[in-house]
């Protein structure tokens, strides 16, 4: 991820401002433009395509933007999810969705994913905290190079796919690893294990 654009924005600037194409986050003001790896894009396909097969299989009543953004709490900040589940019975209750395809209740989202890449701090931290306090009830990591600090997935590094559910408010964690099957609450019947979405960035 690097800086697009010096000049400060507010929200509504970036909306009108924004491009067809490319891929933009606004945070405290700041343009940013995501450059994704071919790796990065593998595992984001291969989530979207298995959760929206799993979607339409139990007939849940989900929709799955690709350009969406989320506005955050925070002061002039919004991010664009690699991959975005929403509930389509929800939506229409969203202010801006029609105008700006943007959501701003975090009970109209059901799951948000975001694939690690070098900007990892933004993943396991201020988005984290933007999330949490929007009430987003599902948050994936999915770290396929192990990049993250430490704090967040141990020692010695290794590829960790973190789940985050909401929970009285905060946000509790279970990682997965190997062959170990991802656990969802917004897709419990999901096969999906760690190994083969990894696999899938290499």
């Amino acid at each position: 991820m690097i800086a697009a654009i010096e000049k400060p924005m507010s929200f509504e600037e970036f909306v009108t401002w924004l491009p067809q194409d490319g891929r933009y986050e606004l945070i405290d003001g700041i343009v940013f433009e995501m450059q994704p790896t071919g790796g990065h894009e593998d595992v984001t396909d291969l989530l979207s395509t298995a959760l929206t097969l799993e979607a339409n299989r139990l007939q849940y009543p989900y929709k799955f933007p690709r350009r969406a953004l989320i506005k955050a709490p925070s002061w002039n900040t919004g991010y664009l999810p690699d991959v975005l589940v929403v509930d389509r019975q929800t939506l229409a209750k969203e202010p801006l969705w029609q105008q700006e395809a943007t959501i701003t209740r975090g009970s109209t989202i059901k799951l948000v994913v975001e694939v690690v890449s070098t900007n990892w701090e933004t993943d396991y931290a201020r988005k984290f905290e933007d999330y949490e306090t929007m009430g987003i009830q599902e948050y994936w990591l999915v770290d396929y190079l192990g990049l993250g600090g430490t704090r967040y997935i141990g020692k010695p590094k290794q590829p960790t796919f973190s789940v985050y559910v909401l929970r009285d408010g905060e946000y509790q964690m279970k990682q997965f690893r190997g062959r170990e099957r991802i656990e969802s609450l917004t897709f419990p019947e999901l096969t999906l294990t760690a190994e083969q979405v990894f696999r899938a960035g290499h």
